[in-house]
């Protein structure tokens, strides 16, 4: 891409930001030391929730959630098919088989209609899933208060992928607060909402889910004597007592993640300002906007628009435009199941016709704090224009 690009996304570094990693730098910790308990204390009490556990990316997250809840081989797990592949991905690290929901074209976002058919179809089957994993798709929540009666009812343990969503809220309260969830999943991609250059966070209210989580972060070590199976041999003693990874956050990562977090509801609010203004500008248009319903604030790390027609021709040629015009225009994303990987394992075309449908109309247009009036008019005249 080049410097002239208007991006589709981009960090807002201050000098704060900057002299807490240079802090960090000159201090004795480079690694695991006090700033990432911190940032899992800060993040958590934001998010009004009862534990925090970082790691260095949201898909290391997403893995270690799927383990905490015990999903292994036989199991299934179903998510949505519009999201990143790491979603659906940290499933079959653990194992278990993946299906997907098909989507909601209003949000985007799991389609809690498709959810409650298809469960009641998977039980005659006795092929239930045993974690369903919603994704808050550009920062807007799904609709986890519905989606929370069908795991009681169904008996699924949740994960939400929130890697889009920290700093929004859903029903007034901060996604993230785990009311409808076992688990709730950040992502600190320079991109998101908040970075930590790279990094993730599951936040739990569950005591044990956290410490099953810090435990597979860490390569499965512990250096708690009550969790050993033999008396310690001294101060330097540990034992691996499960099979984990090296999933660890940096100190630097996690001095630059709380940095940012004290800046996240200047973001949120600036971010909202923007789509707010895409929103007047193509709301008389053939342009339809993906919009939070109104039981949510997005953290609105997309705003999306769809074309009024899928037509693959007319959405590649419409992206390429604006691409030739300084505008990054993006997709996100390709429906998962539609991925050669995922086509191996029997998925095809015609799935999930929604997700597919979607994926022919829509258009990701830039939006960062820093995108200013001008740029913005830029991109909204040439959307007219173009769409």
């Amino acid at each position: 891409m080049n410097s002239n690009m208007i991006p589709y996304g981009k960090q807002d570094i201050s000098q704060q930001d900057i002299d807490a990693v240079i802090n960090v730098l000159k201090s004795d910790w480079l690694t695991q030391g006090p700033q990432v308990p911190l940032f899992e204390q800060a993040l958590a009490d934001k998010c009004q929730a009862s534990y925090g556990v970082a790691v260095n990316s949201a898909t290391s997250a997403l893995h270690i959630a799927n383990l905490a809840l015990g999903v292994g081989p036989g199991d299934i797990v179903w998510t949505s098919p519009i999201t990143f592949v790491a979603t659906a991905n940290s499933a079959l690290y653990c194992g278990a088989k993946i299906d997907f929901v098909d989507i909601d074209l209003n949000s985007g976002n799991m389609s809690v209609i498709a959810l409650s058919a298809k469960l009641q179809w998977a039980k005659q089957k006795n092929c239930l899933p045993k974690v369903v994993i919603p994704v808050h798709l550009a920062g807007q929540s799904c609709d986890m208060k519905v989606i929370h009666q069908l795991a009681k009812e169904y008996n699924f343990a949740l994960i939400e992928d929130a890697s889009h969503a920290v700093g929004g809220q859903y029903q007034n309260a901060p996604v993230g607060n785990c009311q409808y969830c076992d688990i709730t999943v950040f992502s600190f991609h320079p991109v998101k909402i908040i970075t930590s250059a790279v990094g993730g966070m599951a936040l739990t209210n569950n005591a044990e889910l956290a410490e099953s989580m810090r435990l597979y972060r860490s390569h499965g070590i512990t250096s708690q004597t009550d969790k050993m199976t033999e008396p310690s041999h001294g101060p330097w003693y540990y034992q691996q007592v499960d099979l984990g990874f090296n999933y660890r956050m940096t100190d630097i990562q996690a001095a630059l993640g709380l940095s940012q977090l004290s800046r996240i509801d200047e973001f949120i609010e600036k971010r909202n300002e923007l789509a707010n203004s895409y929103d007047k500008a193509f709301a008389n248009t053939a342009i339809t906007s993906l919009t939070p319903a109104n039981n949510c604030q997005s953290a609105y790390h997309l705003y999306l628009v769809l074309l009024s027609e899928p037509d693959e021709q007319k959405h590649k040629q419409t992206i390429i435009a604006l691409r030739e015009q300084g505008i990054c225009a993006h997709v996100h994303y390709i429906p998962v199941h539609l991925q050669p990987y995922y086509q191996k394992l029997g998925f095809k075309l015609g799935d999930f016709p929604n997700a597919e449908q979607y994926y022919q109309r829509v258009i990701s247009l830039p939006l960062y704090p820093k995108l200013s009036s001008s740029d913005q008019h830029h991109i909204i005249e040439q959307v007219k224009k173009l769409a």
